[in-house]
């Protein structure tokens, strides 16, 4: 329908835009409440981007998005004392200008607000996606992995394995669900020197379950809760939908969203972070084709790309590559892809506790993975994976092309 196409660009880019440019100023978050304005204005919009606004006329499907536009600059407007000098507030009172215009919008009128869930809605299972998909269709979901670590190196839903030179800000998910976001910066000496220093994870909205929620952690601060301070949201069934909880206080955290099947760890191991993520096949592939830059769909782009088993500086170090197989070995006595990003990790680094990144991604592989034989991936395995996905991607954009 023709209507999507004009609303999913608000919800995808604006919507994402508000969240990650009120990320950069912590100290305004707990006082200014943008982030449930931008939800509810998610909420009321939801039904008309769906297949059951197909029968509904252009002019009533703008009338009813013309009437949540008002309803959100009425929330701002309300956020104004405590949001005073919020950089992702000021872009939000613009955003709404420019789609009021965009729309053609009279600036009075009815407001739209989050309509009443259907009784079908709340019903079951559905804040519980595990048990409901095993009653649904009688078998457990399919669960894909993806980890993050080290200098770093990545390992993809689809067993892939990169080390990324890449510095900055980077998506490794960006679904209908959730959103991750990691960061890159240069670390104090060494060869390559780029570690992650930041992670960001943003749970989307969900009416039926929990509320928009968002998560950070950064070097030597790995809160056991989220931004807003609580360690929990949403209830179902005596189930609480989406937690926090911590085995070592400000170095380890364990996210469970009950209602999306997925738990994320963050850690800090040694002067880094890392990450890992499980989670249902059926959350991990909803997504739009637009989102094509997913590390952990995609690994990193090709230019971004590091040899993690014949780096140029390791060639040039050959007595420090010895020393740092031979620490590698005693702890990962098995010589897959661990073992080589934590040679990589302590060549190029130098410091000796870097080898804790690979020891802590392998451990969490083990508890985390559905298939444990799968835990231990061979490079050579995962350099084949990586060769026939290009050919791959290239036949499906031609069948698309086609289409």
């Amino acid at each position: 329908m023709e209507v999507r196409l004009a609303l999913l660009p608000w919800e995808r880019c604006i919507h994402l835009t508000l969240l990650l440019v009120q990320l950069s100023l912590p100290e305004a978050a707990a006082s200014c409440r943008i982030l449930r304005c931008n939800a509810e204005f998610v909420a009321a919009t939801v039904h008309l981007s769906s297949s059951s606004a197909a029968a509904l006329s252009r002019e009533a499907v703008n009338s009813a998005y013309c009437g949540a536009l008002r309803s959100y600059g009425m929330c701002t407007k309300r956020m104004a004392r405590s949001c005073r000098g919020d950089l992702a507030y000021h872009s939000a009172v613009q955003g709404i200008e420019d789609l009021l215009i965009q729309h053609r919008c009279p600036r009075a009128g009815p407001t739209l607000q989050p309509g009443p869930l259907p009784q079908g809605t709340m019903s079951g299972d559905t804040c519980l996606y595990e048990r409901n998909h095993v009653s649904r269709e009688g078998q457990m979901p399919e669960y894909l992995y993806c980890s993050v670590f080290g200098d770093p190196h990545i390992r993809t839903f689809n067993n892939d394995f990169h080390t990324c030179a890449a510095r900055g800000a980077w998506p490794l998910i960006d679904n209908d669900y959730l959103y991750v976001q990691v960061t890159s910066t240069p670390a104090k000496g060494g060869s390559y020197p780029t570690v992650l220093t930041k992670v960001t994870i943003i749970f989307k909205s969900w009416r039926p379950c929990t509320d928009q929620q968002l998560y950070q952690a950064e070097l030597d601060n790995v809160p056991a809760a989220f931004s807003d301070g609580s360690v929990w949201s949403g209830e179902r069934r005596g189930h609480r939908i989406l937690t926090v909880r911590t085995e070592s206080l400000g170095r380890h955290a364990e996210i469970r969203a009950a209602y999306i099947g997925t738990l994320l760890v963050v850690r800090q191991s040694g002067r880094s972070l890392s990450l890992s993520i499980r989670s249902p096949r059926g959350i991990v592939e909803a997504f739009d084709p637009e989102h094509d830059l997913q590390l952990c769909m995609w690994g990193c782009p090709a230019s971004q790309r590091m040899n993690t088993l014949r780096p140029t500086a390791l060639d040039s170090l050959a007595a420090a590559t010895i020393r740092a197989e031979a620490h590698c070995a005693a702890l990962l006595p098995t010589q897959d892809v661990y073992y080589h990003a934590c040679v990589f990790d302590l060549v190029t680094s130098g410091d000796p506790n870097s080898s804790r990144a690979a020891v802590s991604a392998l451990q969490d592989a083990r508890n985390m993975m559905s298939n444990r034989q799968g835990v231990h991936l061979l490079p050579a395995a995962a350099a084949g994976r990586a060769q026939l996905q290009l050919p791959l991607l290239l036949s499906m954009l031609g069948v698309l092309g086609a289409a």
